[in-house]
């Protein structure tokens, strides 16, 4: 992966275990339901936490989303399959990038962003938490609302 560890060296999910990925360069027409149909191509019920960043004010994404799944193994697939690829919608040129998040795990996300604020009650905008089903729990128990 291209994160460095404590080391200074880089390694494999699979090898160091860590789970929370950072996708960048999303092109900014990307919207949720579109990242989430991505991921569930090939990994529906294999992740617990999405979130992608929107600009509120543009009502589009920021270039980067965060995904925790459920084991190393699954990162690793993830990272293989997206990492330095194009992406397919909207003819964009950017290539995506995969890297681990600097916070790790689902419970550490959840704990990362309970405490945020968003300016919006909408689900699509906001982060989101999967039961070990795979089923979305409430996204509203993260962060605060602060509608104007």
């Amino acid at each position: 992966m291209e994160e460095a560890n404590d080391e200074g060296t880089s390694e494999h999910p699979e090898v160091h275990g860590r789970t929370t990925l950072m996708i960048r360069n999303i092109p900014n027409k990307y919207n949720q339901a579109m990242m989430l149909d991505l991921l569930n191509r090939s990994y529906a019920g294999q992740y617990d936490f999405f979130y992608l960043p929107i600009d509120f004010k543009n009502k589009c994404n920021l270039g980067y989303a965060f995904v925790n799944f459920k084991c190393a193994k699954q990162t690793a697939a993830f990272y293989k399959e997206f990492h330095k690829q194009k992406w397919e919608e909207f003819n964009s040129r950017k290539v995506c990038e995969v890297t681990y998040a600097r916070v790790q795990g689902k419970d550490a996300m959840v704990e990362h962003f309970k405490n945020s604020r968003f300016p919006c009650e909408n689900e699509e905008y906001l982060p989101l938490v999967f039961d070990t089903d795979g089923n979305k729990t409430s996204c509203h128990t993260l962060g605060h609302t602060s509608l104007k």
